[in-house]
């Protein structure tokens, strides 16, 4: 007697995500893995530099370590300030070869631009510290005036954790600090000091409509800046509903999914202090006792069945 015929069952191919890393190390990159894998994506990590970008017309490629990247159903940029341009060569690359991205390169890019930033979040009406860019030259009395007053904040362009960030209590202090920073090619930023906020902020991480987790930041002692990085500290804190969508909002106006938005906390409301792309969320995961890392990974999760689906009408 013939055997029965045995119906093979094709087993559906995991989707696969990528993040846009140096290494897999780190905090972040390590919690995206984890919490990719727990929701069923196979994963890899990729160096942006070391990657080589084939350009053809109706047909780019990405090589990684030699070999050609394929199969992506969504990417997660985790680009550091220090390689920003060769990782927004990356991402464009793969949005060229239809992979959805979670932060694409023109919201990335808009973000690493302070003042661009700033200027596309006034713009739309977001509230944000008075700013002044001072290139060069000017009467040094109407440029702090123009700001509030003294103190006064003054920033690079470009710059993380705090890093290029200067308060300045005297005119004096103003005129050395940018003289000195003109002398060297750069551009200053010089913003309102908001002394109900000295030494500490909001750091809220957005994740598409919504907020994922806030916590407070604030400066050590002698320290006016509240960065982590800097020896501040965070505690969990749950945002009002105004500080909620002034942080949503801003994220949306630069085009982020996902997004660390700096709230500075006035008398007059929330002001928006800076964006970043690529936050960090070690501090704020280990404050809330949130799964940060699994609220990005379902924001990717999302993109990627959504891109599925628009292929499959």
């Amino acid at each position: 007697m013939a055997r029965p015929a045995v119906r093979k069952v094709r087993r559906l191919r995991r989707p696969a995500l990528a993040v846009l890393s140096r290494k897999k190390s780190l905090y972040s990159t390590r919690r995206l893995l984890e919490a990719a894998r727990a929701r069923g994506f196979r994963t890899r990590v990729i160096d942006v530099l070391r990657c080589n970008l084939a350009l053809e017309s109706g047909n780019p490629r990405l090589y990684h370590k030699g070999k050609e990247v394929r199969g992506l159903s969504v990417a997660l940029p985790r680009i550091g300030a220090s390689v920003t341009a060769a990782g927004l060569s990356v991402v464009r690359q793969l949005e060229s070869m239809g992979v959805p991205m979670v932060n694409g390169a023109s919201a990335i890019a808009r973000s690493r631009d302070k003042l661009a930033a700033l200027q596309t979040l006034a713009a739309a009406g977001v509230r944000i510290p008075r700013t002044v860019l001072a290139r060069g030259g000017g009467d040094v009395k109407e440029l702090v005036a123009q700001v509030g007053g003294l103190p006064a904040i003054l920033k690079l362009i470009q710059g993380t954790q705090g890093v290029g960030v200067m308060i300045a209590h005297s005119e004096a202090e103003v005129t050395s600090i940018l003289s000195t920073l003109w002398d060297l090619g750069q551009e200053i930023l010089l913003q309102e000091f908001v002394a109900e906020s000295q030494g500490r902020d909001v750091r809220a991480l957005v994740v598409g409509d919504r907020v994922a987790g806030a916590m407070r930041r604030e400066a050590r002692k002698g320290e006016f800046r509240s960065n982590l990085h800097r020896g501040g500290f965070g505690t969990a804190v749950q945002l009002s509903h105004e500080d909620e969508e002034a942080a949503v909002r801003a994220a949306r106006v630069l085009g982020l999914d996902v997004a660390g938005v700096d709230l500075l906390e006035s008398v007059d409301g929330p002001k928006v202090m800076e964006l970043n792309s690529s936050p960090g969320f070690e501090g704020l995961e280990r404050a809330t006792g949130l799964d940060i890392a699994g609220e990005i990974i379902a924001q990717a999760l999302a993109r990627a069945e959504g891109a599925r689906r628009a292929m499959a009408l």
